[in-house]
């Protein structure tokens, strides 16, 4: 079910960020989640963890995963005012938050082939990292826009290390993938992704193969 809301003002992205995010297709805020709601966070994704088959579509094996969208803390994390600022420069119009959930890899688990999660869509994809993160817990890795040549080439790819309270934002045309817990180490995330206001009533066709129970109706606009 969404409620139509007066649409919320977004800011703009600041130049020097815009320009790196215009030409690398993705970009990572540093430390943007308050630390205060990083146990909160915590407590949300681990009440939320239910086993594959209670969600309506299969996971991919190798990774917990979570229901968290009616949680408010998540909610609001999906609302910082610099993510917001980095997806309305990359829609350049009304945009809405489709879906967020939680995943972690397992350990040994969750590598995933260099993919895009849209391609030739206009959407915006975000992963903020509830746990520290590099190669030995399953970080992500990224081809950046000007080394990208088309097919999935992993010798391009660049793996990202940082630490929880962190957000990779990035276009869901870029091609990006998950490595291999090897460490076992917790990698705990959310993964979330924004679409344009005009995609809304093909989105919302799916909302309950994709688990969506959150009210999404709030329209942010650039």
């Amino acid at each position: 079910m969404c409620t139509a809301l007066t649409p919320t003002k977004v800011g703009s992205l600041a130049a020097d960020l815009a320009a790196l995010l215009d030409h690398d297709g993705y970009l990572l805020l540093r430390g943007v989640v308050p630390e205060a709601w990083r146990d909160l966070l915590h407590a949300a994704f681990e009440a939320g963890v239910v086993g594959d088959e209670q969600w309506a579509a299969p996971k991919a094996p190798g990774w917990r995963h979570a229901l968290v969208d009616l949680n408010p803390t998540v909610r609001e994390t999906c609302r910082l005012p610099t993510l917001l600022s980095v997806a309305g420069h990359m829609l350049e119009g009304p945009f809405f938050l489709a879906q967020v959930e939680g995943r972690e890899p397992l350990p040994d688990g969750g590598h995933q082939p260099l993919h895009r999660d849209g391609a030739g869509l206009r959407a915006v994809s975000a992963m903020v990292f509830l746990d520290d993160y590099g190669p030995a817990n399953g970080a992500t890795r990224v081809v950046p826009r000007p080394l990208d040549q088309g097919d999935p080439d992993e010798t391009l790819s660049q793996t990202l290390a940082g630490q929880a309270g962190d957000i990779l934002v990035f276009d869901a045309d870029l091609l990006h993938g998950a490595t291999r817990n090897v460490s076992g180490a917790r990698r705990r995330s959310l993964l979330l992704n924004f679409l344009p206001e005009r995609d809304r009533a093909a989105e919302d066709a799916y909302r309950a193969v994709r688990d969506v129970r959150m009210d999404n109706g709030e329209v942010f606009t650039p």
